[in-house]
């Protein structure tokens, strides 16, 4: 009895370590295949609906984006204001029309680690983030990346994939204020245009540099 029950305890035990085991490598998976994503990513284009709570601002957005790796990137706010900001690979032009306001600050500086480092940038995703599996949630494997620079604005992002398609994004900023990103439409290394990642201020605009 005293072996039989001991050795029922030892199998318990070996498939409550095999199990975490399995879970350990299904997560590192995940990061491993979200490395994998990114250097196989040339060019990205999606529709995205957006949704910000918390911190200062709220509310909910809808646009278009463009990507190109390494540094162009092209996002587009279309409702219910427009908003654009463009990556030409040395700078980052914030253009809105509302304000009549054209922002530019240099790439290098701008980026760090910031969504727009994570999905546009160069390879060295370690060196820009910490990366670790969050788990699956909504039919997409979750990748938590945290900017392993403080000024960054942001606390942390989320990245969800499914297969080889881009899903969602979810953004935690550094105060407090939560952003989903949902993604659709999504073409992954189709043609995009160099024009889409230029970006000529309009006549009559303010242009601040930082």
């Amino acid at each position: 009895m005293w072996f039989g029950a001991h050795l029922k305890g030892f199998g318990s035990a070996c498939l409550l370590a095999l199990s975490v085991t399995f879970a350990e490598t299904a997560y590192a998976d995940a990061v491993t295949d979200l490395k994998t994503w990114l250097q196989d990513t040339r060019t990205l284009k999606a529709d995205f609906a957006q949704t910000s709570a918390g911190g200062f601002t709220g509310g909910k957005s809808q646009g278009t984006m463009a990507i190109s790796r390494p540094g162009k990137f092209r996002w587009a706010i279309a409702k219910p204001y427009q908003q654009l900001m463009v990556g030409d690979g040395s700078r980052i032009w914030l253009y809105d029309p509302e304000l009549k306001q054209v922002i530019v600050r240099k790439s290098d500086k701008a980026l760090g680690g910031s969504p727009a480092a994570l999905l546009a940038g160069d390879n060295e995703v370690d060196q820009r983030f910490t990366l670790k599996a969050d788990g699956e949630h909504g039919g997409a494997q979750w990748v938590i990346a945290e900017p392993r620079q403080n000024d960054t604005g942001f606390a942390r992002i989320r990245i969800g994939l499914s297969g080889n398609e881009l899903k969602g994004m979810i953004l935690e900023d550094s105060f407090g204020q939560v952003t989903t990103l949902i993604f659709s439409n999504v073409v992954r290394n189709g043609e995009v245009t160099a024009s889409q990642f230029r970006f000529s201020p309009p006549t009559g605009v303010d242009i601040l540099k930082q």
